[in-house]
């Protein structure tokens, strides 16, 4: 028997959550594009999912798919349908319909191992450069020296910074909601947990240039300066 030309596999990918509080095509696709604006490589064409709860059910979603796209994100599904109107209006519409699963921590809770798996901190004692990516899967992130502008920090696990942070910094990115972020001066491009994201401008100006801890509270990003 000759072998299939594709194969189905599962798989876990994070995506981000846009959640519209607005059902205005024009207002929506401007917003997006003043967040590409502020940071182009970490946004431009990345897959999200739009979250419709808080929009009327008839809401022209076909408008509201082709506002978020031509601002520049790819969408993979619609969540948040509040009712079986609102359900069938995404599937007559031919959108992707998803339902948001359950929190990381509950699914952590419902799929603990019978034994820890641990993997060993990953550690970086130079510069990171503006153009570079680390990645530290299944595991934590330390940067002992300081993080340029244009450069990227990943783990799935925490990331401690004992430097300048110019940079964007993603912790938890396979989900992690208990992930947290650790950093002795604060000037970041973007700061991520779990999908969660604050760009240059949403961070509190009280806070710059501090050493500061960033972590997930409702899954909310919240930050308070270390002691």
């Amino acid at each position: 028997m000759s072998q299939s030309p594709i194969e189905l596999k599962g798989s876990n990918f994070t995506l981000s959550v846009v959640h519209l509080h607005d059902d205005q095509p024009d207002i929506i696709q401007k917003a997006i594009q003043e967040k590409l604006e502020q940071a182009p490589e970490f946004l431009k064409n990345a897959p999200v999912v739009i979250n419709i709860s808080h929009l009327p059910v008839g809401a022209d979603l076909l408008a509201l798919h082709r506002a978020v796209e031509s601002g520049g994100l790819r969408i993979v599904g619609i969540s948040g349908c509040q009712n079986e109107e609102q359900r069938k209006i995404v599937l007559e519409s031919e959108l992707p319909l998803l339902k948001e699963g359950k929190s990381q921590k509950i699914r952590a809770e419902e799929n603990k191992p019978s034994e820890p798996i641990f993997k060993k901190t990953r550690i970086i004692n130079m510069p990171v450069r503006s153009g570079q990516r680390i990645y530290a899967p299944n595991s934590d992130l330390i940067v002992t020296s300081n993080v340029s502008a244009g450069a990227e920090l990943i783990a799935d696990g925490n990331i401690h910074i004992y430097g300048v942070l110019r940079g964007r910094v993603l912790a938890g990115a396979s989900g992690d909601q208990e992930s947290q972020i650790f950093c002795t001066h604060l000037n970041a491009e973007l700061t991520s947990i779990a999908g969660q994201y604050w760009l240059s401008d949403e961070i509190p100006d009280t806070f710059a240039g501090k050493a500061v801890k960033l972590r997930l509270v409702n899954n909310e990003l919240t930050i308070e300066t270390l002691i």
